[in-house]
């Protein structure tokens, strides 16, 4: 099957145009790359910014949705051993501020906007700017640089190893202000490769790529993960089902990622019946926990016969675990698969003892995918990585004897009630299995007796009574972990990667005034 590793990020693509010059490599906007094509476009780039000013170690962000300038951007400050420091495409003003001071960055990479948000106008709004702006569309801003019309000049390219930091995610700030994860060639390449190992890659796949580069699931096993079997990437500018569901066919696709909202918006889409998904074959969900019954859909409406799920986070590069694409359906719907080769997994009780098969604990990994820290935060890169390399990735899992591992929470989800511990997902995948429900998000919201009750927020596909989904419950689950709060939502509040943000809901669940058991908002279901 072939594929590269223990490269730098720079190198692999060097790899490529040697040995593939005119392999398809990217299609983007329109344009299609072969890899040679696509490396002349990066040393043209890296000279740029070398011509610039920009140097080894120079932490360079990047503010851009899924188009060619970020891969671009990608190899050519990996080539200068610059540090590519991802912007989330929500962030506002005040979120962009803290990210650039934070990360100490020279130059910030931007462009228009999006259908939401006007980059160019939050970007005035900052108090200080780094050195130096560069914007990649037409009608450049006052006091930016132009990207396409930098002068490029030769490059004495330094040497550059696999464990040196040439990448800076940041995690997606569910909780209040991300921390920039420090990462290197060793981290993400290798990480790519065994995700792209266990999809089968070939140099004839084609990935549909929409999930976003500024997250570790778009630029790493995403770009890397295809880049190190040579696959082709199809980028989508940002996730809209249509437009994937556009690209799937007209390109022939034969791998999709995303996270679970992103599958169920081309699933209930009206123009789904339309578009044909037979070149699909492979591809990954992940971001968050993914119910059974999803899964099964997409395996069988979307002919994604050897779909994985993987799990991880960015700390983690980002892939811990992976399901194999001859698993059986049932370990490929209700568990996140087998410890990717080369890495440790640990299941540990609060005390950090190691637990026994199918007891649950906080999953725990060591090997080449730990971050080397957080960026100047010496305090929380201790409290997440011991003295012997185990990152605590903060999720409650089991894993059984065969080694599969079932993702249960987010430790710090679980609902406490009457000191009775309730995991959201047990929940969430029960609702889901009512022929009403199109998806469903589980919380925590306080209670003056039980500390704590179990309040679920629901996107439907047809009206129905809470009383009917209380009963569609009961008998199945605990009396402590069926919902007493209920609210129907036209959409989640998510995070630009696609992820629920269960503390918007529960603000959301607060704000609404006169909220009683077993009503939602100010009416019943």
């Amino acid at each position: 099957m072939g594929g590269v590793a223990d490269v730098t990020v720079g190198q692999l693509l060097e790899h490529w145009s040697r040995c593939s010059p005119n392999k398809l490599a990217l299609v983007a906007n329109g344009r299609h790359l072969t890899f040679a094509q696509l490396q002349h476009r990066v040393e043209h780039v890296a000279g740029a910014l070398h011509r610039l000013g920009i140097e080894r170690g120079d932490r360079v962000a990047v503010w851009l949705n899924n188009r060619q300038e970020w891969i671009e951007l990608q190899f050519a400050l990996a080539r200068l051993g610059a540090i590519l420091v991802t912007v989330n495409t929500a962030f506002r003003t005040p979120e962009l501020e803290y990210l650039l001071e934070q990360c100490g960055a020279r130059a910030l990479v931007y462009m228009q906007g999006t259908s939401c948000l006007d980059f160019v106008e939050e970007v005035q709004g900052l108090k200080r700017v780094p050195e130096f702006l560069v914007f990649v569309d037409p009608a450049v801003p006052a006091g930016a640089l132009d990207y396409h019309s930098l002068p490029t000049g030769p490059v004495h390219w330094p040497e550059i190893g696999v464990d040196d930091c040439i990448n800076m995610q940041y995690t997606s700030g569910t909780t209040g202000y991300p921390k920039g994860v420090r990462l290197t060639s060793r981290n993400i390449v290798n990480n790519g490769y065994w995700l792209g190992q266990g999809l089968g890659y070939t140099q004839q796949d084609r990935l549909c790529l929409c999930v976003p580069l500024f997250h570790c699931f778009g630029c790493v096993i995403g770009v890397l993960g295809a880049f190190t079997h040579g696959v082709s990437l199809h980028l989508v500018p940002s996730f809209e089902p249509l437009a994937v569901m556009e690209t799937i066919q007209r390109d022939r696709c034969t791998a999709l990622y995303g996270v679970p909202t992103m599958f169920v918006a081309q699933l209930e889409h009206p123009e789904f019946e339309r578009f044909d998904f037979s070149s699909l074959r492979t591809g990954v969900m992940a971001g968050s926990l993914c119910p059974e019954a999803l899964m099964r859909r997409v395996i069988e409406r979307m002919n994604l016969r050897e779909m994985t799920i993987a799990y991880g986070l960015t700390e983690a590069s980002p892939a811990i675990t992976q399901t194999r694409l001859d698993d059986p359906l049932d370990l490929r719907t209700q568990t996140v698969g087998r410890v990717l080769p080369q890495l440790e997994v640990e299941i540990r009780d609060p005390e950090g003892r190691a637990l026994g098969p199918d007891e649950l604990g906080e999953l725990c990994v060591r090997g080449y995918n730990v971050m080397q820290g957080y960026h100047n935060d010496p305090d929380a890169t201790a409290r997440a990585v011991d003295a012997e390399g185990w990152l605590a990735t903060g999720d409650q899992a089991s894993m059984c004897s065969r080694g599969y591992v079932r993702i249960t929470g987010r430790i710090k989800d679980i609902i406490i009630r009457g000191g009775e511990n309730v995991s959201p997902k047990e929940v969430e995948d029960h609702l889901r299995s009512h022929p009403a429900v199109m998806d469903v998000a589980v919380y925590a919201v306080p209670h003056p007796k039980y500390g704590e009750e179990v309040a679920a927020a629901l996107r439907l596909r047809a009206p129905v009574d809470f009383e009917e989904l209380k009963s569609h419950c009961s008998g199945m689950l605990s009396y402590f972990k069926i919902p007493t709060q209920w609210r129907v939502v036209e959409e989640f509040p998510l995070t630009a990667s696609g992820k629920i943000q269960k503390f918007v809901l529960r603000e959301q669940h607060s704000a609404d005034d006169g909220l009683a058991d077993g009503q939602v908002g100010a009416r019943a279901v």
